[in-house]
């Protein structure tokens, strides 16, 4: 089964936790993820400037070695991210910020990449969100 995954909430919340382990549980079971798509507050996982305390789970580097080790396409609302600060080398320059956060792994795209995975997926499972 082809599985779509949109996360809507930071990776300090429970969703943002239980959404990699419906994700690794997906792929365990011998199952496809056709893209994790990061919005709303969700898009914070991306950023390379978050921090967790030592002793939390620092769930933003967890959801990057998962994308990486697994090839998966993770991708990031480019208008949300935005909002909260979270820049590739393209929008910084394009809106003349000195930074660059977006971790590895992830690229910003626009909403429309959560639509083309739901028309790919068999399901789209969504975490978080209000």
């Amino acid at each position: 089964m082809k599985f779509a995954i949109a996360l809507f909430s930071p990776p300090h919340s429970p969703a943002a936790r239980r959404a990699l382990r419906f994700a690794q549980a997906v792929l365990q079971q011998g199952h496809e993820i056709v893209r994790i798509f990061l919005y709303q507050d969700g898009v914070h996982t991306a950023s390379a400037n978050v921090v967790f305390p030592q002793d939390e789970s620092d769930m933003a580097l967890q959801w990057r070695q998962f994308i990486q080790a697994h090839q998966l396409d993770g991708v990031v609302c480019v208008a949300a991210a935005l909002r909260r600060g979270v820049l590739d080398q393209q929008e910084a320059t394009r809106h003349a910020r000195p930074a660059v956060n977006l971790a590895g792994g992830w690229s910003l795209s626009g909403l429309g990449q959560l639509h083309d995975a739901a028309q790919q997926a068999e399901r789209l499972v969504c975490f978080g969100g209000s």
